[in-house]
């Protein structure tokens, strides 16, 4: 788990290739993890320094914070999830859509790969990089 958040990381604002459902799955894991993490060290941390309005003062502020440094490879590796299924990133859009827009995006999110190449790269299933799909081209 911790290398596919890893991953996501390292490719903090690429937008363009493809990534696994695994990678994409669990760097949203990860996310609710440290989510749930910054709530209790908020929560502990208020109560410990005054009550109920510093705690939720700090627990905002933390969860804020992480979710503005967040916010970049998040978008990131949804629209490189988008294009491992053979869409565009135009797709995430849709979650604009009230009530069936964030299902929708669910959905797109859980279909598996598209087989081989498409227009964004190589299948991440088989391990090939863009050169070896292409280079069959230039012969």
């Amino acid at each position: 788990m911790v290398e596919y958040y890893k991953l996501a990381l390292s490719k903090y604002a690429e937008f363009t290739g493809r990534s696994r459902r695994s990678e994409y799955w669990y760097f949203v894991l990860g996310n609710l993890l440290v989510y749930l993490a910054l709530a209790a060290v908020g929560t502990l941390l208020g109560a410990l320094v005054g009550g109920g309005e510093t705690a939720m003062f700090l627990m905002i502020g933390l969860i804020g914070l992480f979710g503005l440094a967040i916010f970049v490879p998040s978008l990131a590796v949804a629209i490189r999830r988008l294009h491992d299924t053979g869409r565009s990133g135009w797709w995430y859009l849709i979650v604009l859509v009230p009530y069936v827009g964030g299902i929708v995006l669910i959905v797109f999110m859980c279909l598996d790969s598209q087989p081989g190449a498409n227009k964004w790269g190589p299948n991440p299933k088989t391990g090939a990089t863009f050169n070896d799909v292409t280079s069959h081209l230039v012969d």
